[in-house]
């Protein structure tokens, strides 16, 4: 009854709907109903839709499709991708470097760690959806940036994030 295409894209901006839902409500609520209590709550209530829509929307623009090779798991800080030729385990604590490659069909997050080789993951693999708050997690990533970028046009690996560089290499005395 509804066609795919309409139903991929409900399920992409679901938490956006749900943000503008909420939203509606408190302001029906904040404006419409008179005095009282019901009155400030419905603007606490705008105030949660609000953040919820802006929540929403950044977590549309992550997903870029769903149904690509492999599968995701993000179980207590450690990223799992099961591909059909390719596969890997990375830990958030680990991390080294995260890229994404768009120059591959589709493109693909490069996770790096010391000692391991490069995790390679479709952006449009099944589960990835969970890399959003897993990549989140990562002290000073910029999320505006990532998904600029992974929604730009641009051919060139670009390095997302990289490990803060709080160790000194050489500390001399004299």
């Amino acid at each position: 009854m509804i066609r795919p295409e309409a139903r991929a894209a409900f399920a992409r901006w679901s938490e956006a709907l749900w943000g503008c839902g909420v939203l509606a409500l408190g302001l029906y609520w904040a404006f419409f109903t008179g005095g009282g209590l019901l009155h400030w709550l419905g603007y606490a209530v705008a105030l949660a839709g609000g953040l919820l829509l802006l929540a929403g929307i950044q977590r549309g623009r992550f997903r870029t499709g769903s149904g690509g090779p492999g599968i995701v798991r993000v179980i207590e800080g450690r990223i799992t991708y099961m591909g059909p030729l390719t596969g890997g385990v990375a830990d958030l604590d680990a991390l080294t470097r995260l890229e994404l490659d768009p120059s591959g069909k589709p493109a693909h997050w490069m996770l790096h760690q010391a000692g391991q080789p490069t995790l390679a993951i479709p952006v449009n693999a099944t589960g990835g959806e969970v890399l959003f708050d897993a990549f989140s997690a990562l002290p000073g990533l910029q999320t505006e940036r990532m998904l600029s970028v992974l929604n730009g046009t641009s051919r060139e690996v670009v390095t997302l994030w990289q490990e803060p560089t709080s160790r000194i290499a050489h500390l001399r005395l004299h």
